[in-house]
């Protein structure tokens, strides 16, 4: 038995050493840099050890402003792109000519670039000297008046960025639930009819929980993707986010390594474990819920 253990230790191996150097290394790494106060990374030298970058990026306007995006970022396109995903999934799976090439066309805004779809968007949302943009003229033509959503009131720019996230990430959603409904297994479905059963409760009692364990795993990845979302505002208010006030806890991560306010690596430690904290509870309580709902 140990020398099967040993042999299996040394399969791990690999994957042991890989995960050690490029992932447990660098998060002890930022976790000891958000400590080191002024740190410098030219000389690699610091002043001091505490809990002052914390302090700062707790009371920054702009890291306030970017958790306060990300969360209403989470907080909307999660529950509703899972849900409209569920909607088109069950839809597709109940047609049968034509299926594949609808799976096909719903899952193309998934591999396309992230920066081209931004850059559509932008076409259809932006109000220009030359032009009030796509939506504008739809809103017009029900009598309402133009909205600049790109460089306008806070509200319209979060909206168009909901709405990016929603288009983004759907796809991907669809195709996984898809799949989860084509696996579960007919005779369900066969025996709830010789019974009675109407579509609203089959589809309730019976779909649901046999995908549950799908939609556990597309609201959880979800809630991680938009915790790490930054390219997507990007795509649409252009690399100065703070001035935009769309920047997103990646984003200011960045800003203060790269940024025109960057060269600040002991801020960007000290944002990147309150992210990680903040995930990391996220998922914990996901987890404590899946257990009363999720049917394994």
């Amino acid at each position: 038995m140990k020398r099967h253990n040993n042999k299996a230790w040394l399969y791990l191996l690999p994957a042991v050493l890989f995960l050690g150097f490029f992932v447990v290394y660098p998060l002890v790494d930022v976790f000891i840099y958000s400590f080191e106060e002024g740190y410098n990374s030219a000389s690699r030298m610091f002043f001091g050890v505490g809990a002052y970058n914390y302090s700062y990026i707790l009371h920054d306007p702009y890291f306030l402003q970017a958790v306060k995006n990300t969360f209403i970022l989470v907080i909307i396109t999660v529950p509703i792109s899972t849900a409209l995903a569920l909607l088109i999934a069950a839809g597709l799976n109940s047609i049968k000519a034509l299926k594949k090439l609808f799976q096909t066309i719903y899952f193309l805004p998934y591999v396309t670039n992230t920066l081209a779809v931004g850059l559509v968007f932008m076409i259809l949302f932006k109000k220009t000297a030359y032009s009030d943009g796509m939506i504008n003229l739809v809103i017009k033509i029900f009598g309402g008046g133009p909205v600049d959503f790109i460089g306008g009131p806070y509200w319209a720019k979060m909206f168009v960025l909901c709405f990016y996230t929603i288009w983004v990430v759907m796809p991907f959603k669809v195709l996984i639930l898809t799949s989860a409904l084509a696996s579960v297994n007919p005779q369900y479905y066969a025996a709830a009819r010789i019974d009675g059963a109407r579509k609203l409760r089959i589809f309730t009692k019976i779909t649901l929980p046999m995908i549950s364990p799908m939609i556990f795993y597309l609201v959880i990845t979800g809630f991680i993707g938009a915790f790490k979302a930054y390219s997507d505002a990007v795509a649409l208010f252009g690399t100065d986010l703070n001035v935009a006030e769309m920047n997103t806890i990646v984003g200011y991560i960045y800003d203060m390594l790269y940024g025109s306010s960057g060269g600040y690596p002991s801020y960007a430690s000290a944002a990147a474990i309150v992210l990680l904290a903040i995930v990391l509870t996220i998922t914990c309580v996901n987890s404590l819920i899946s257990r009363k709902y999720v049917v394994y």
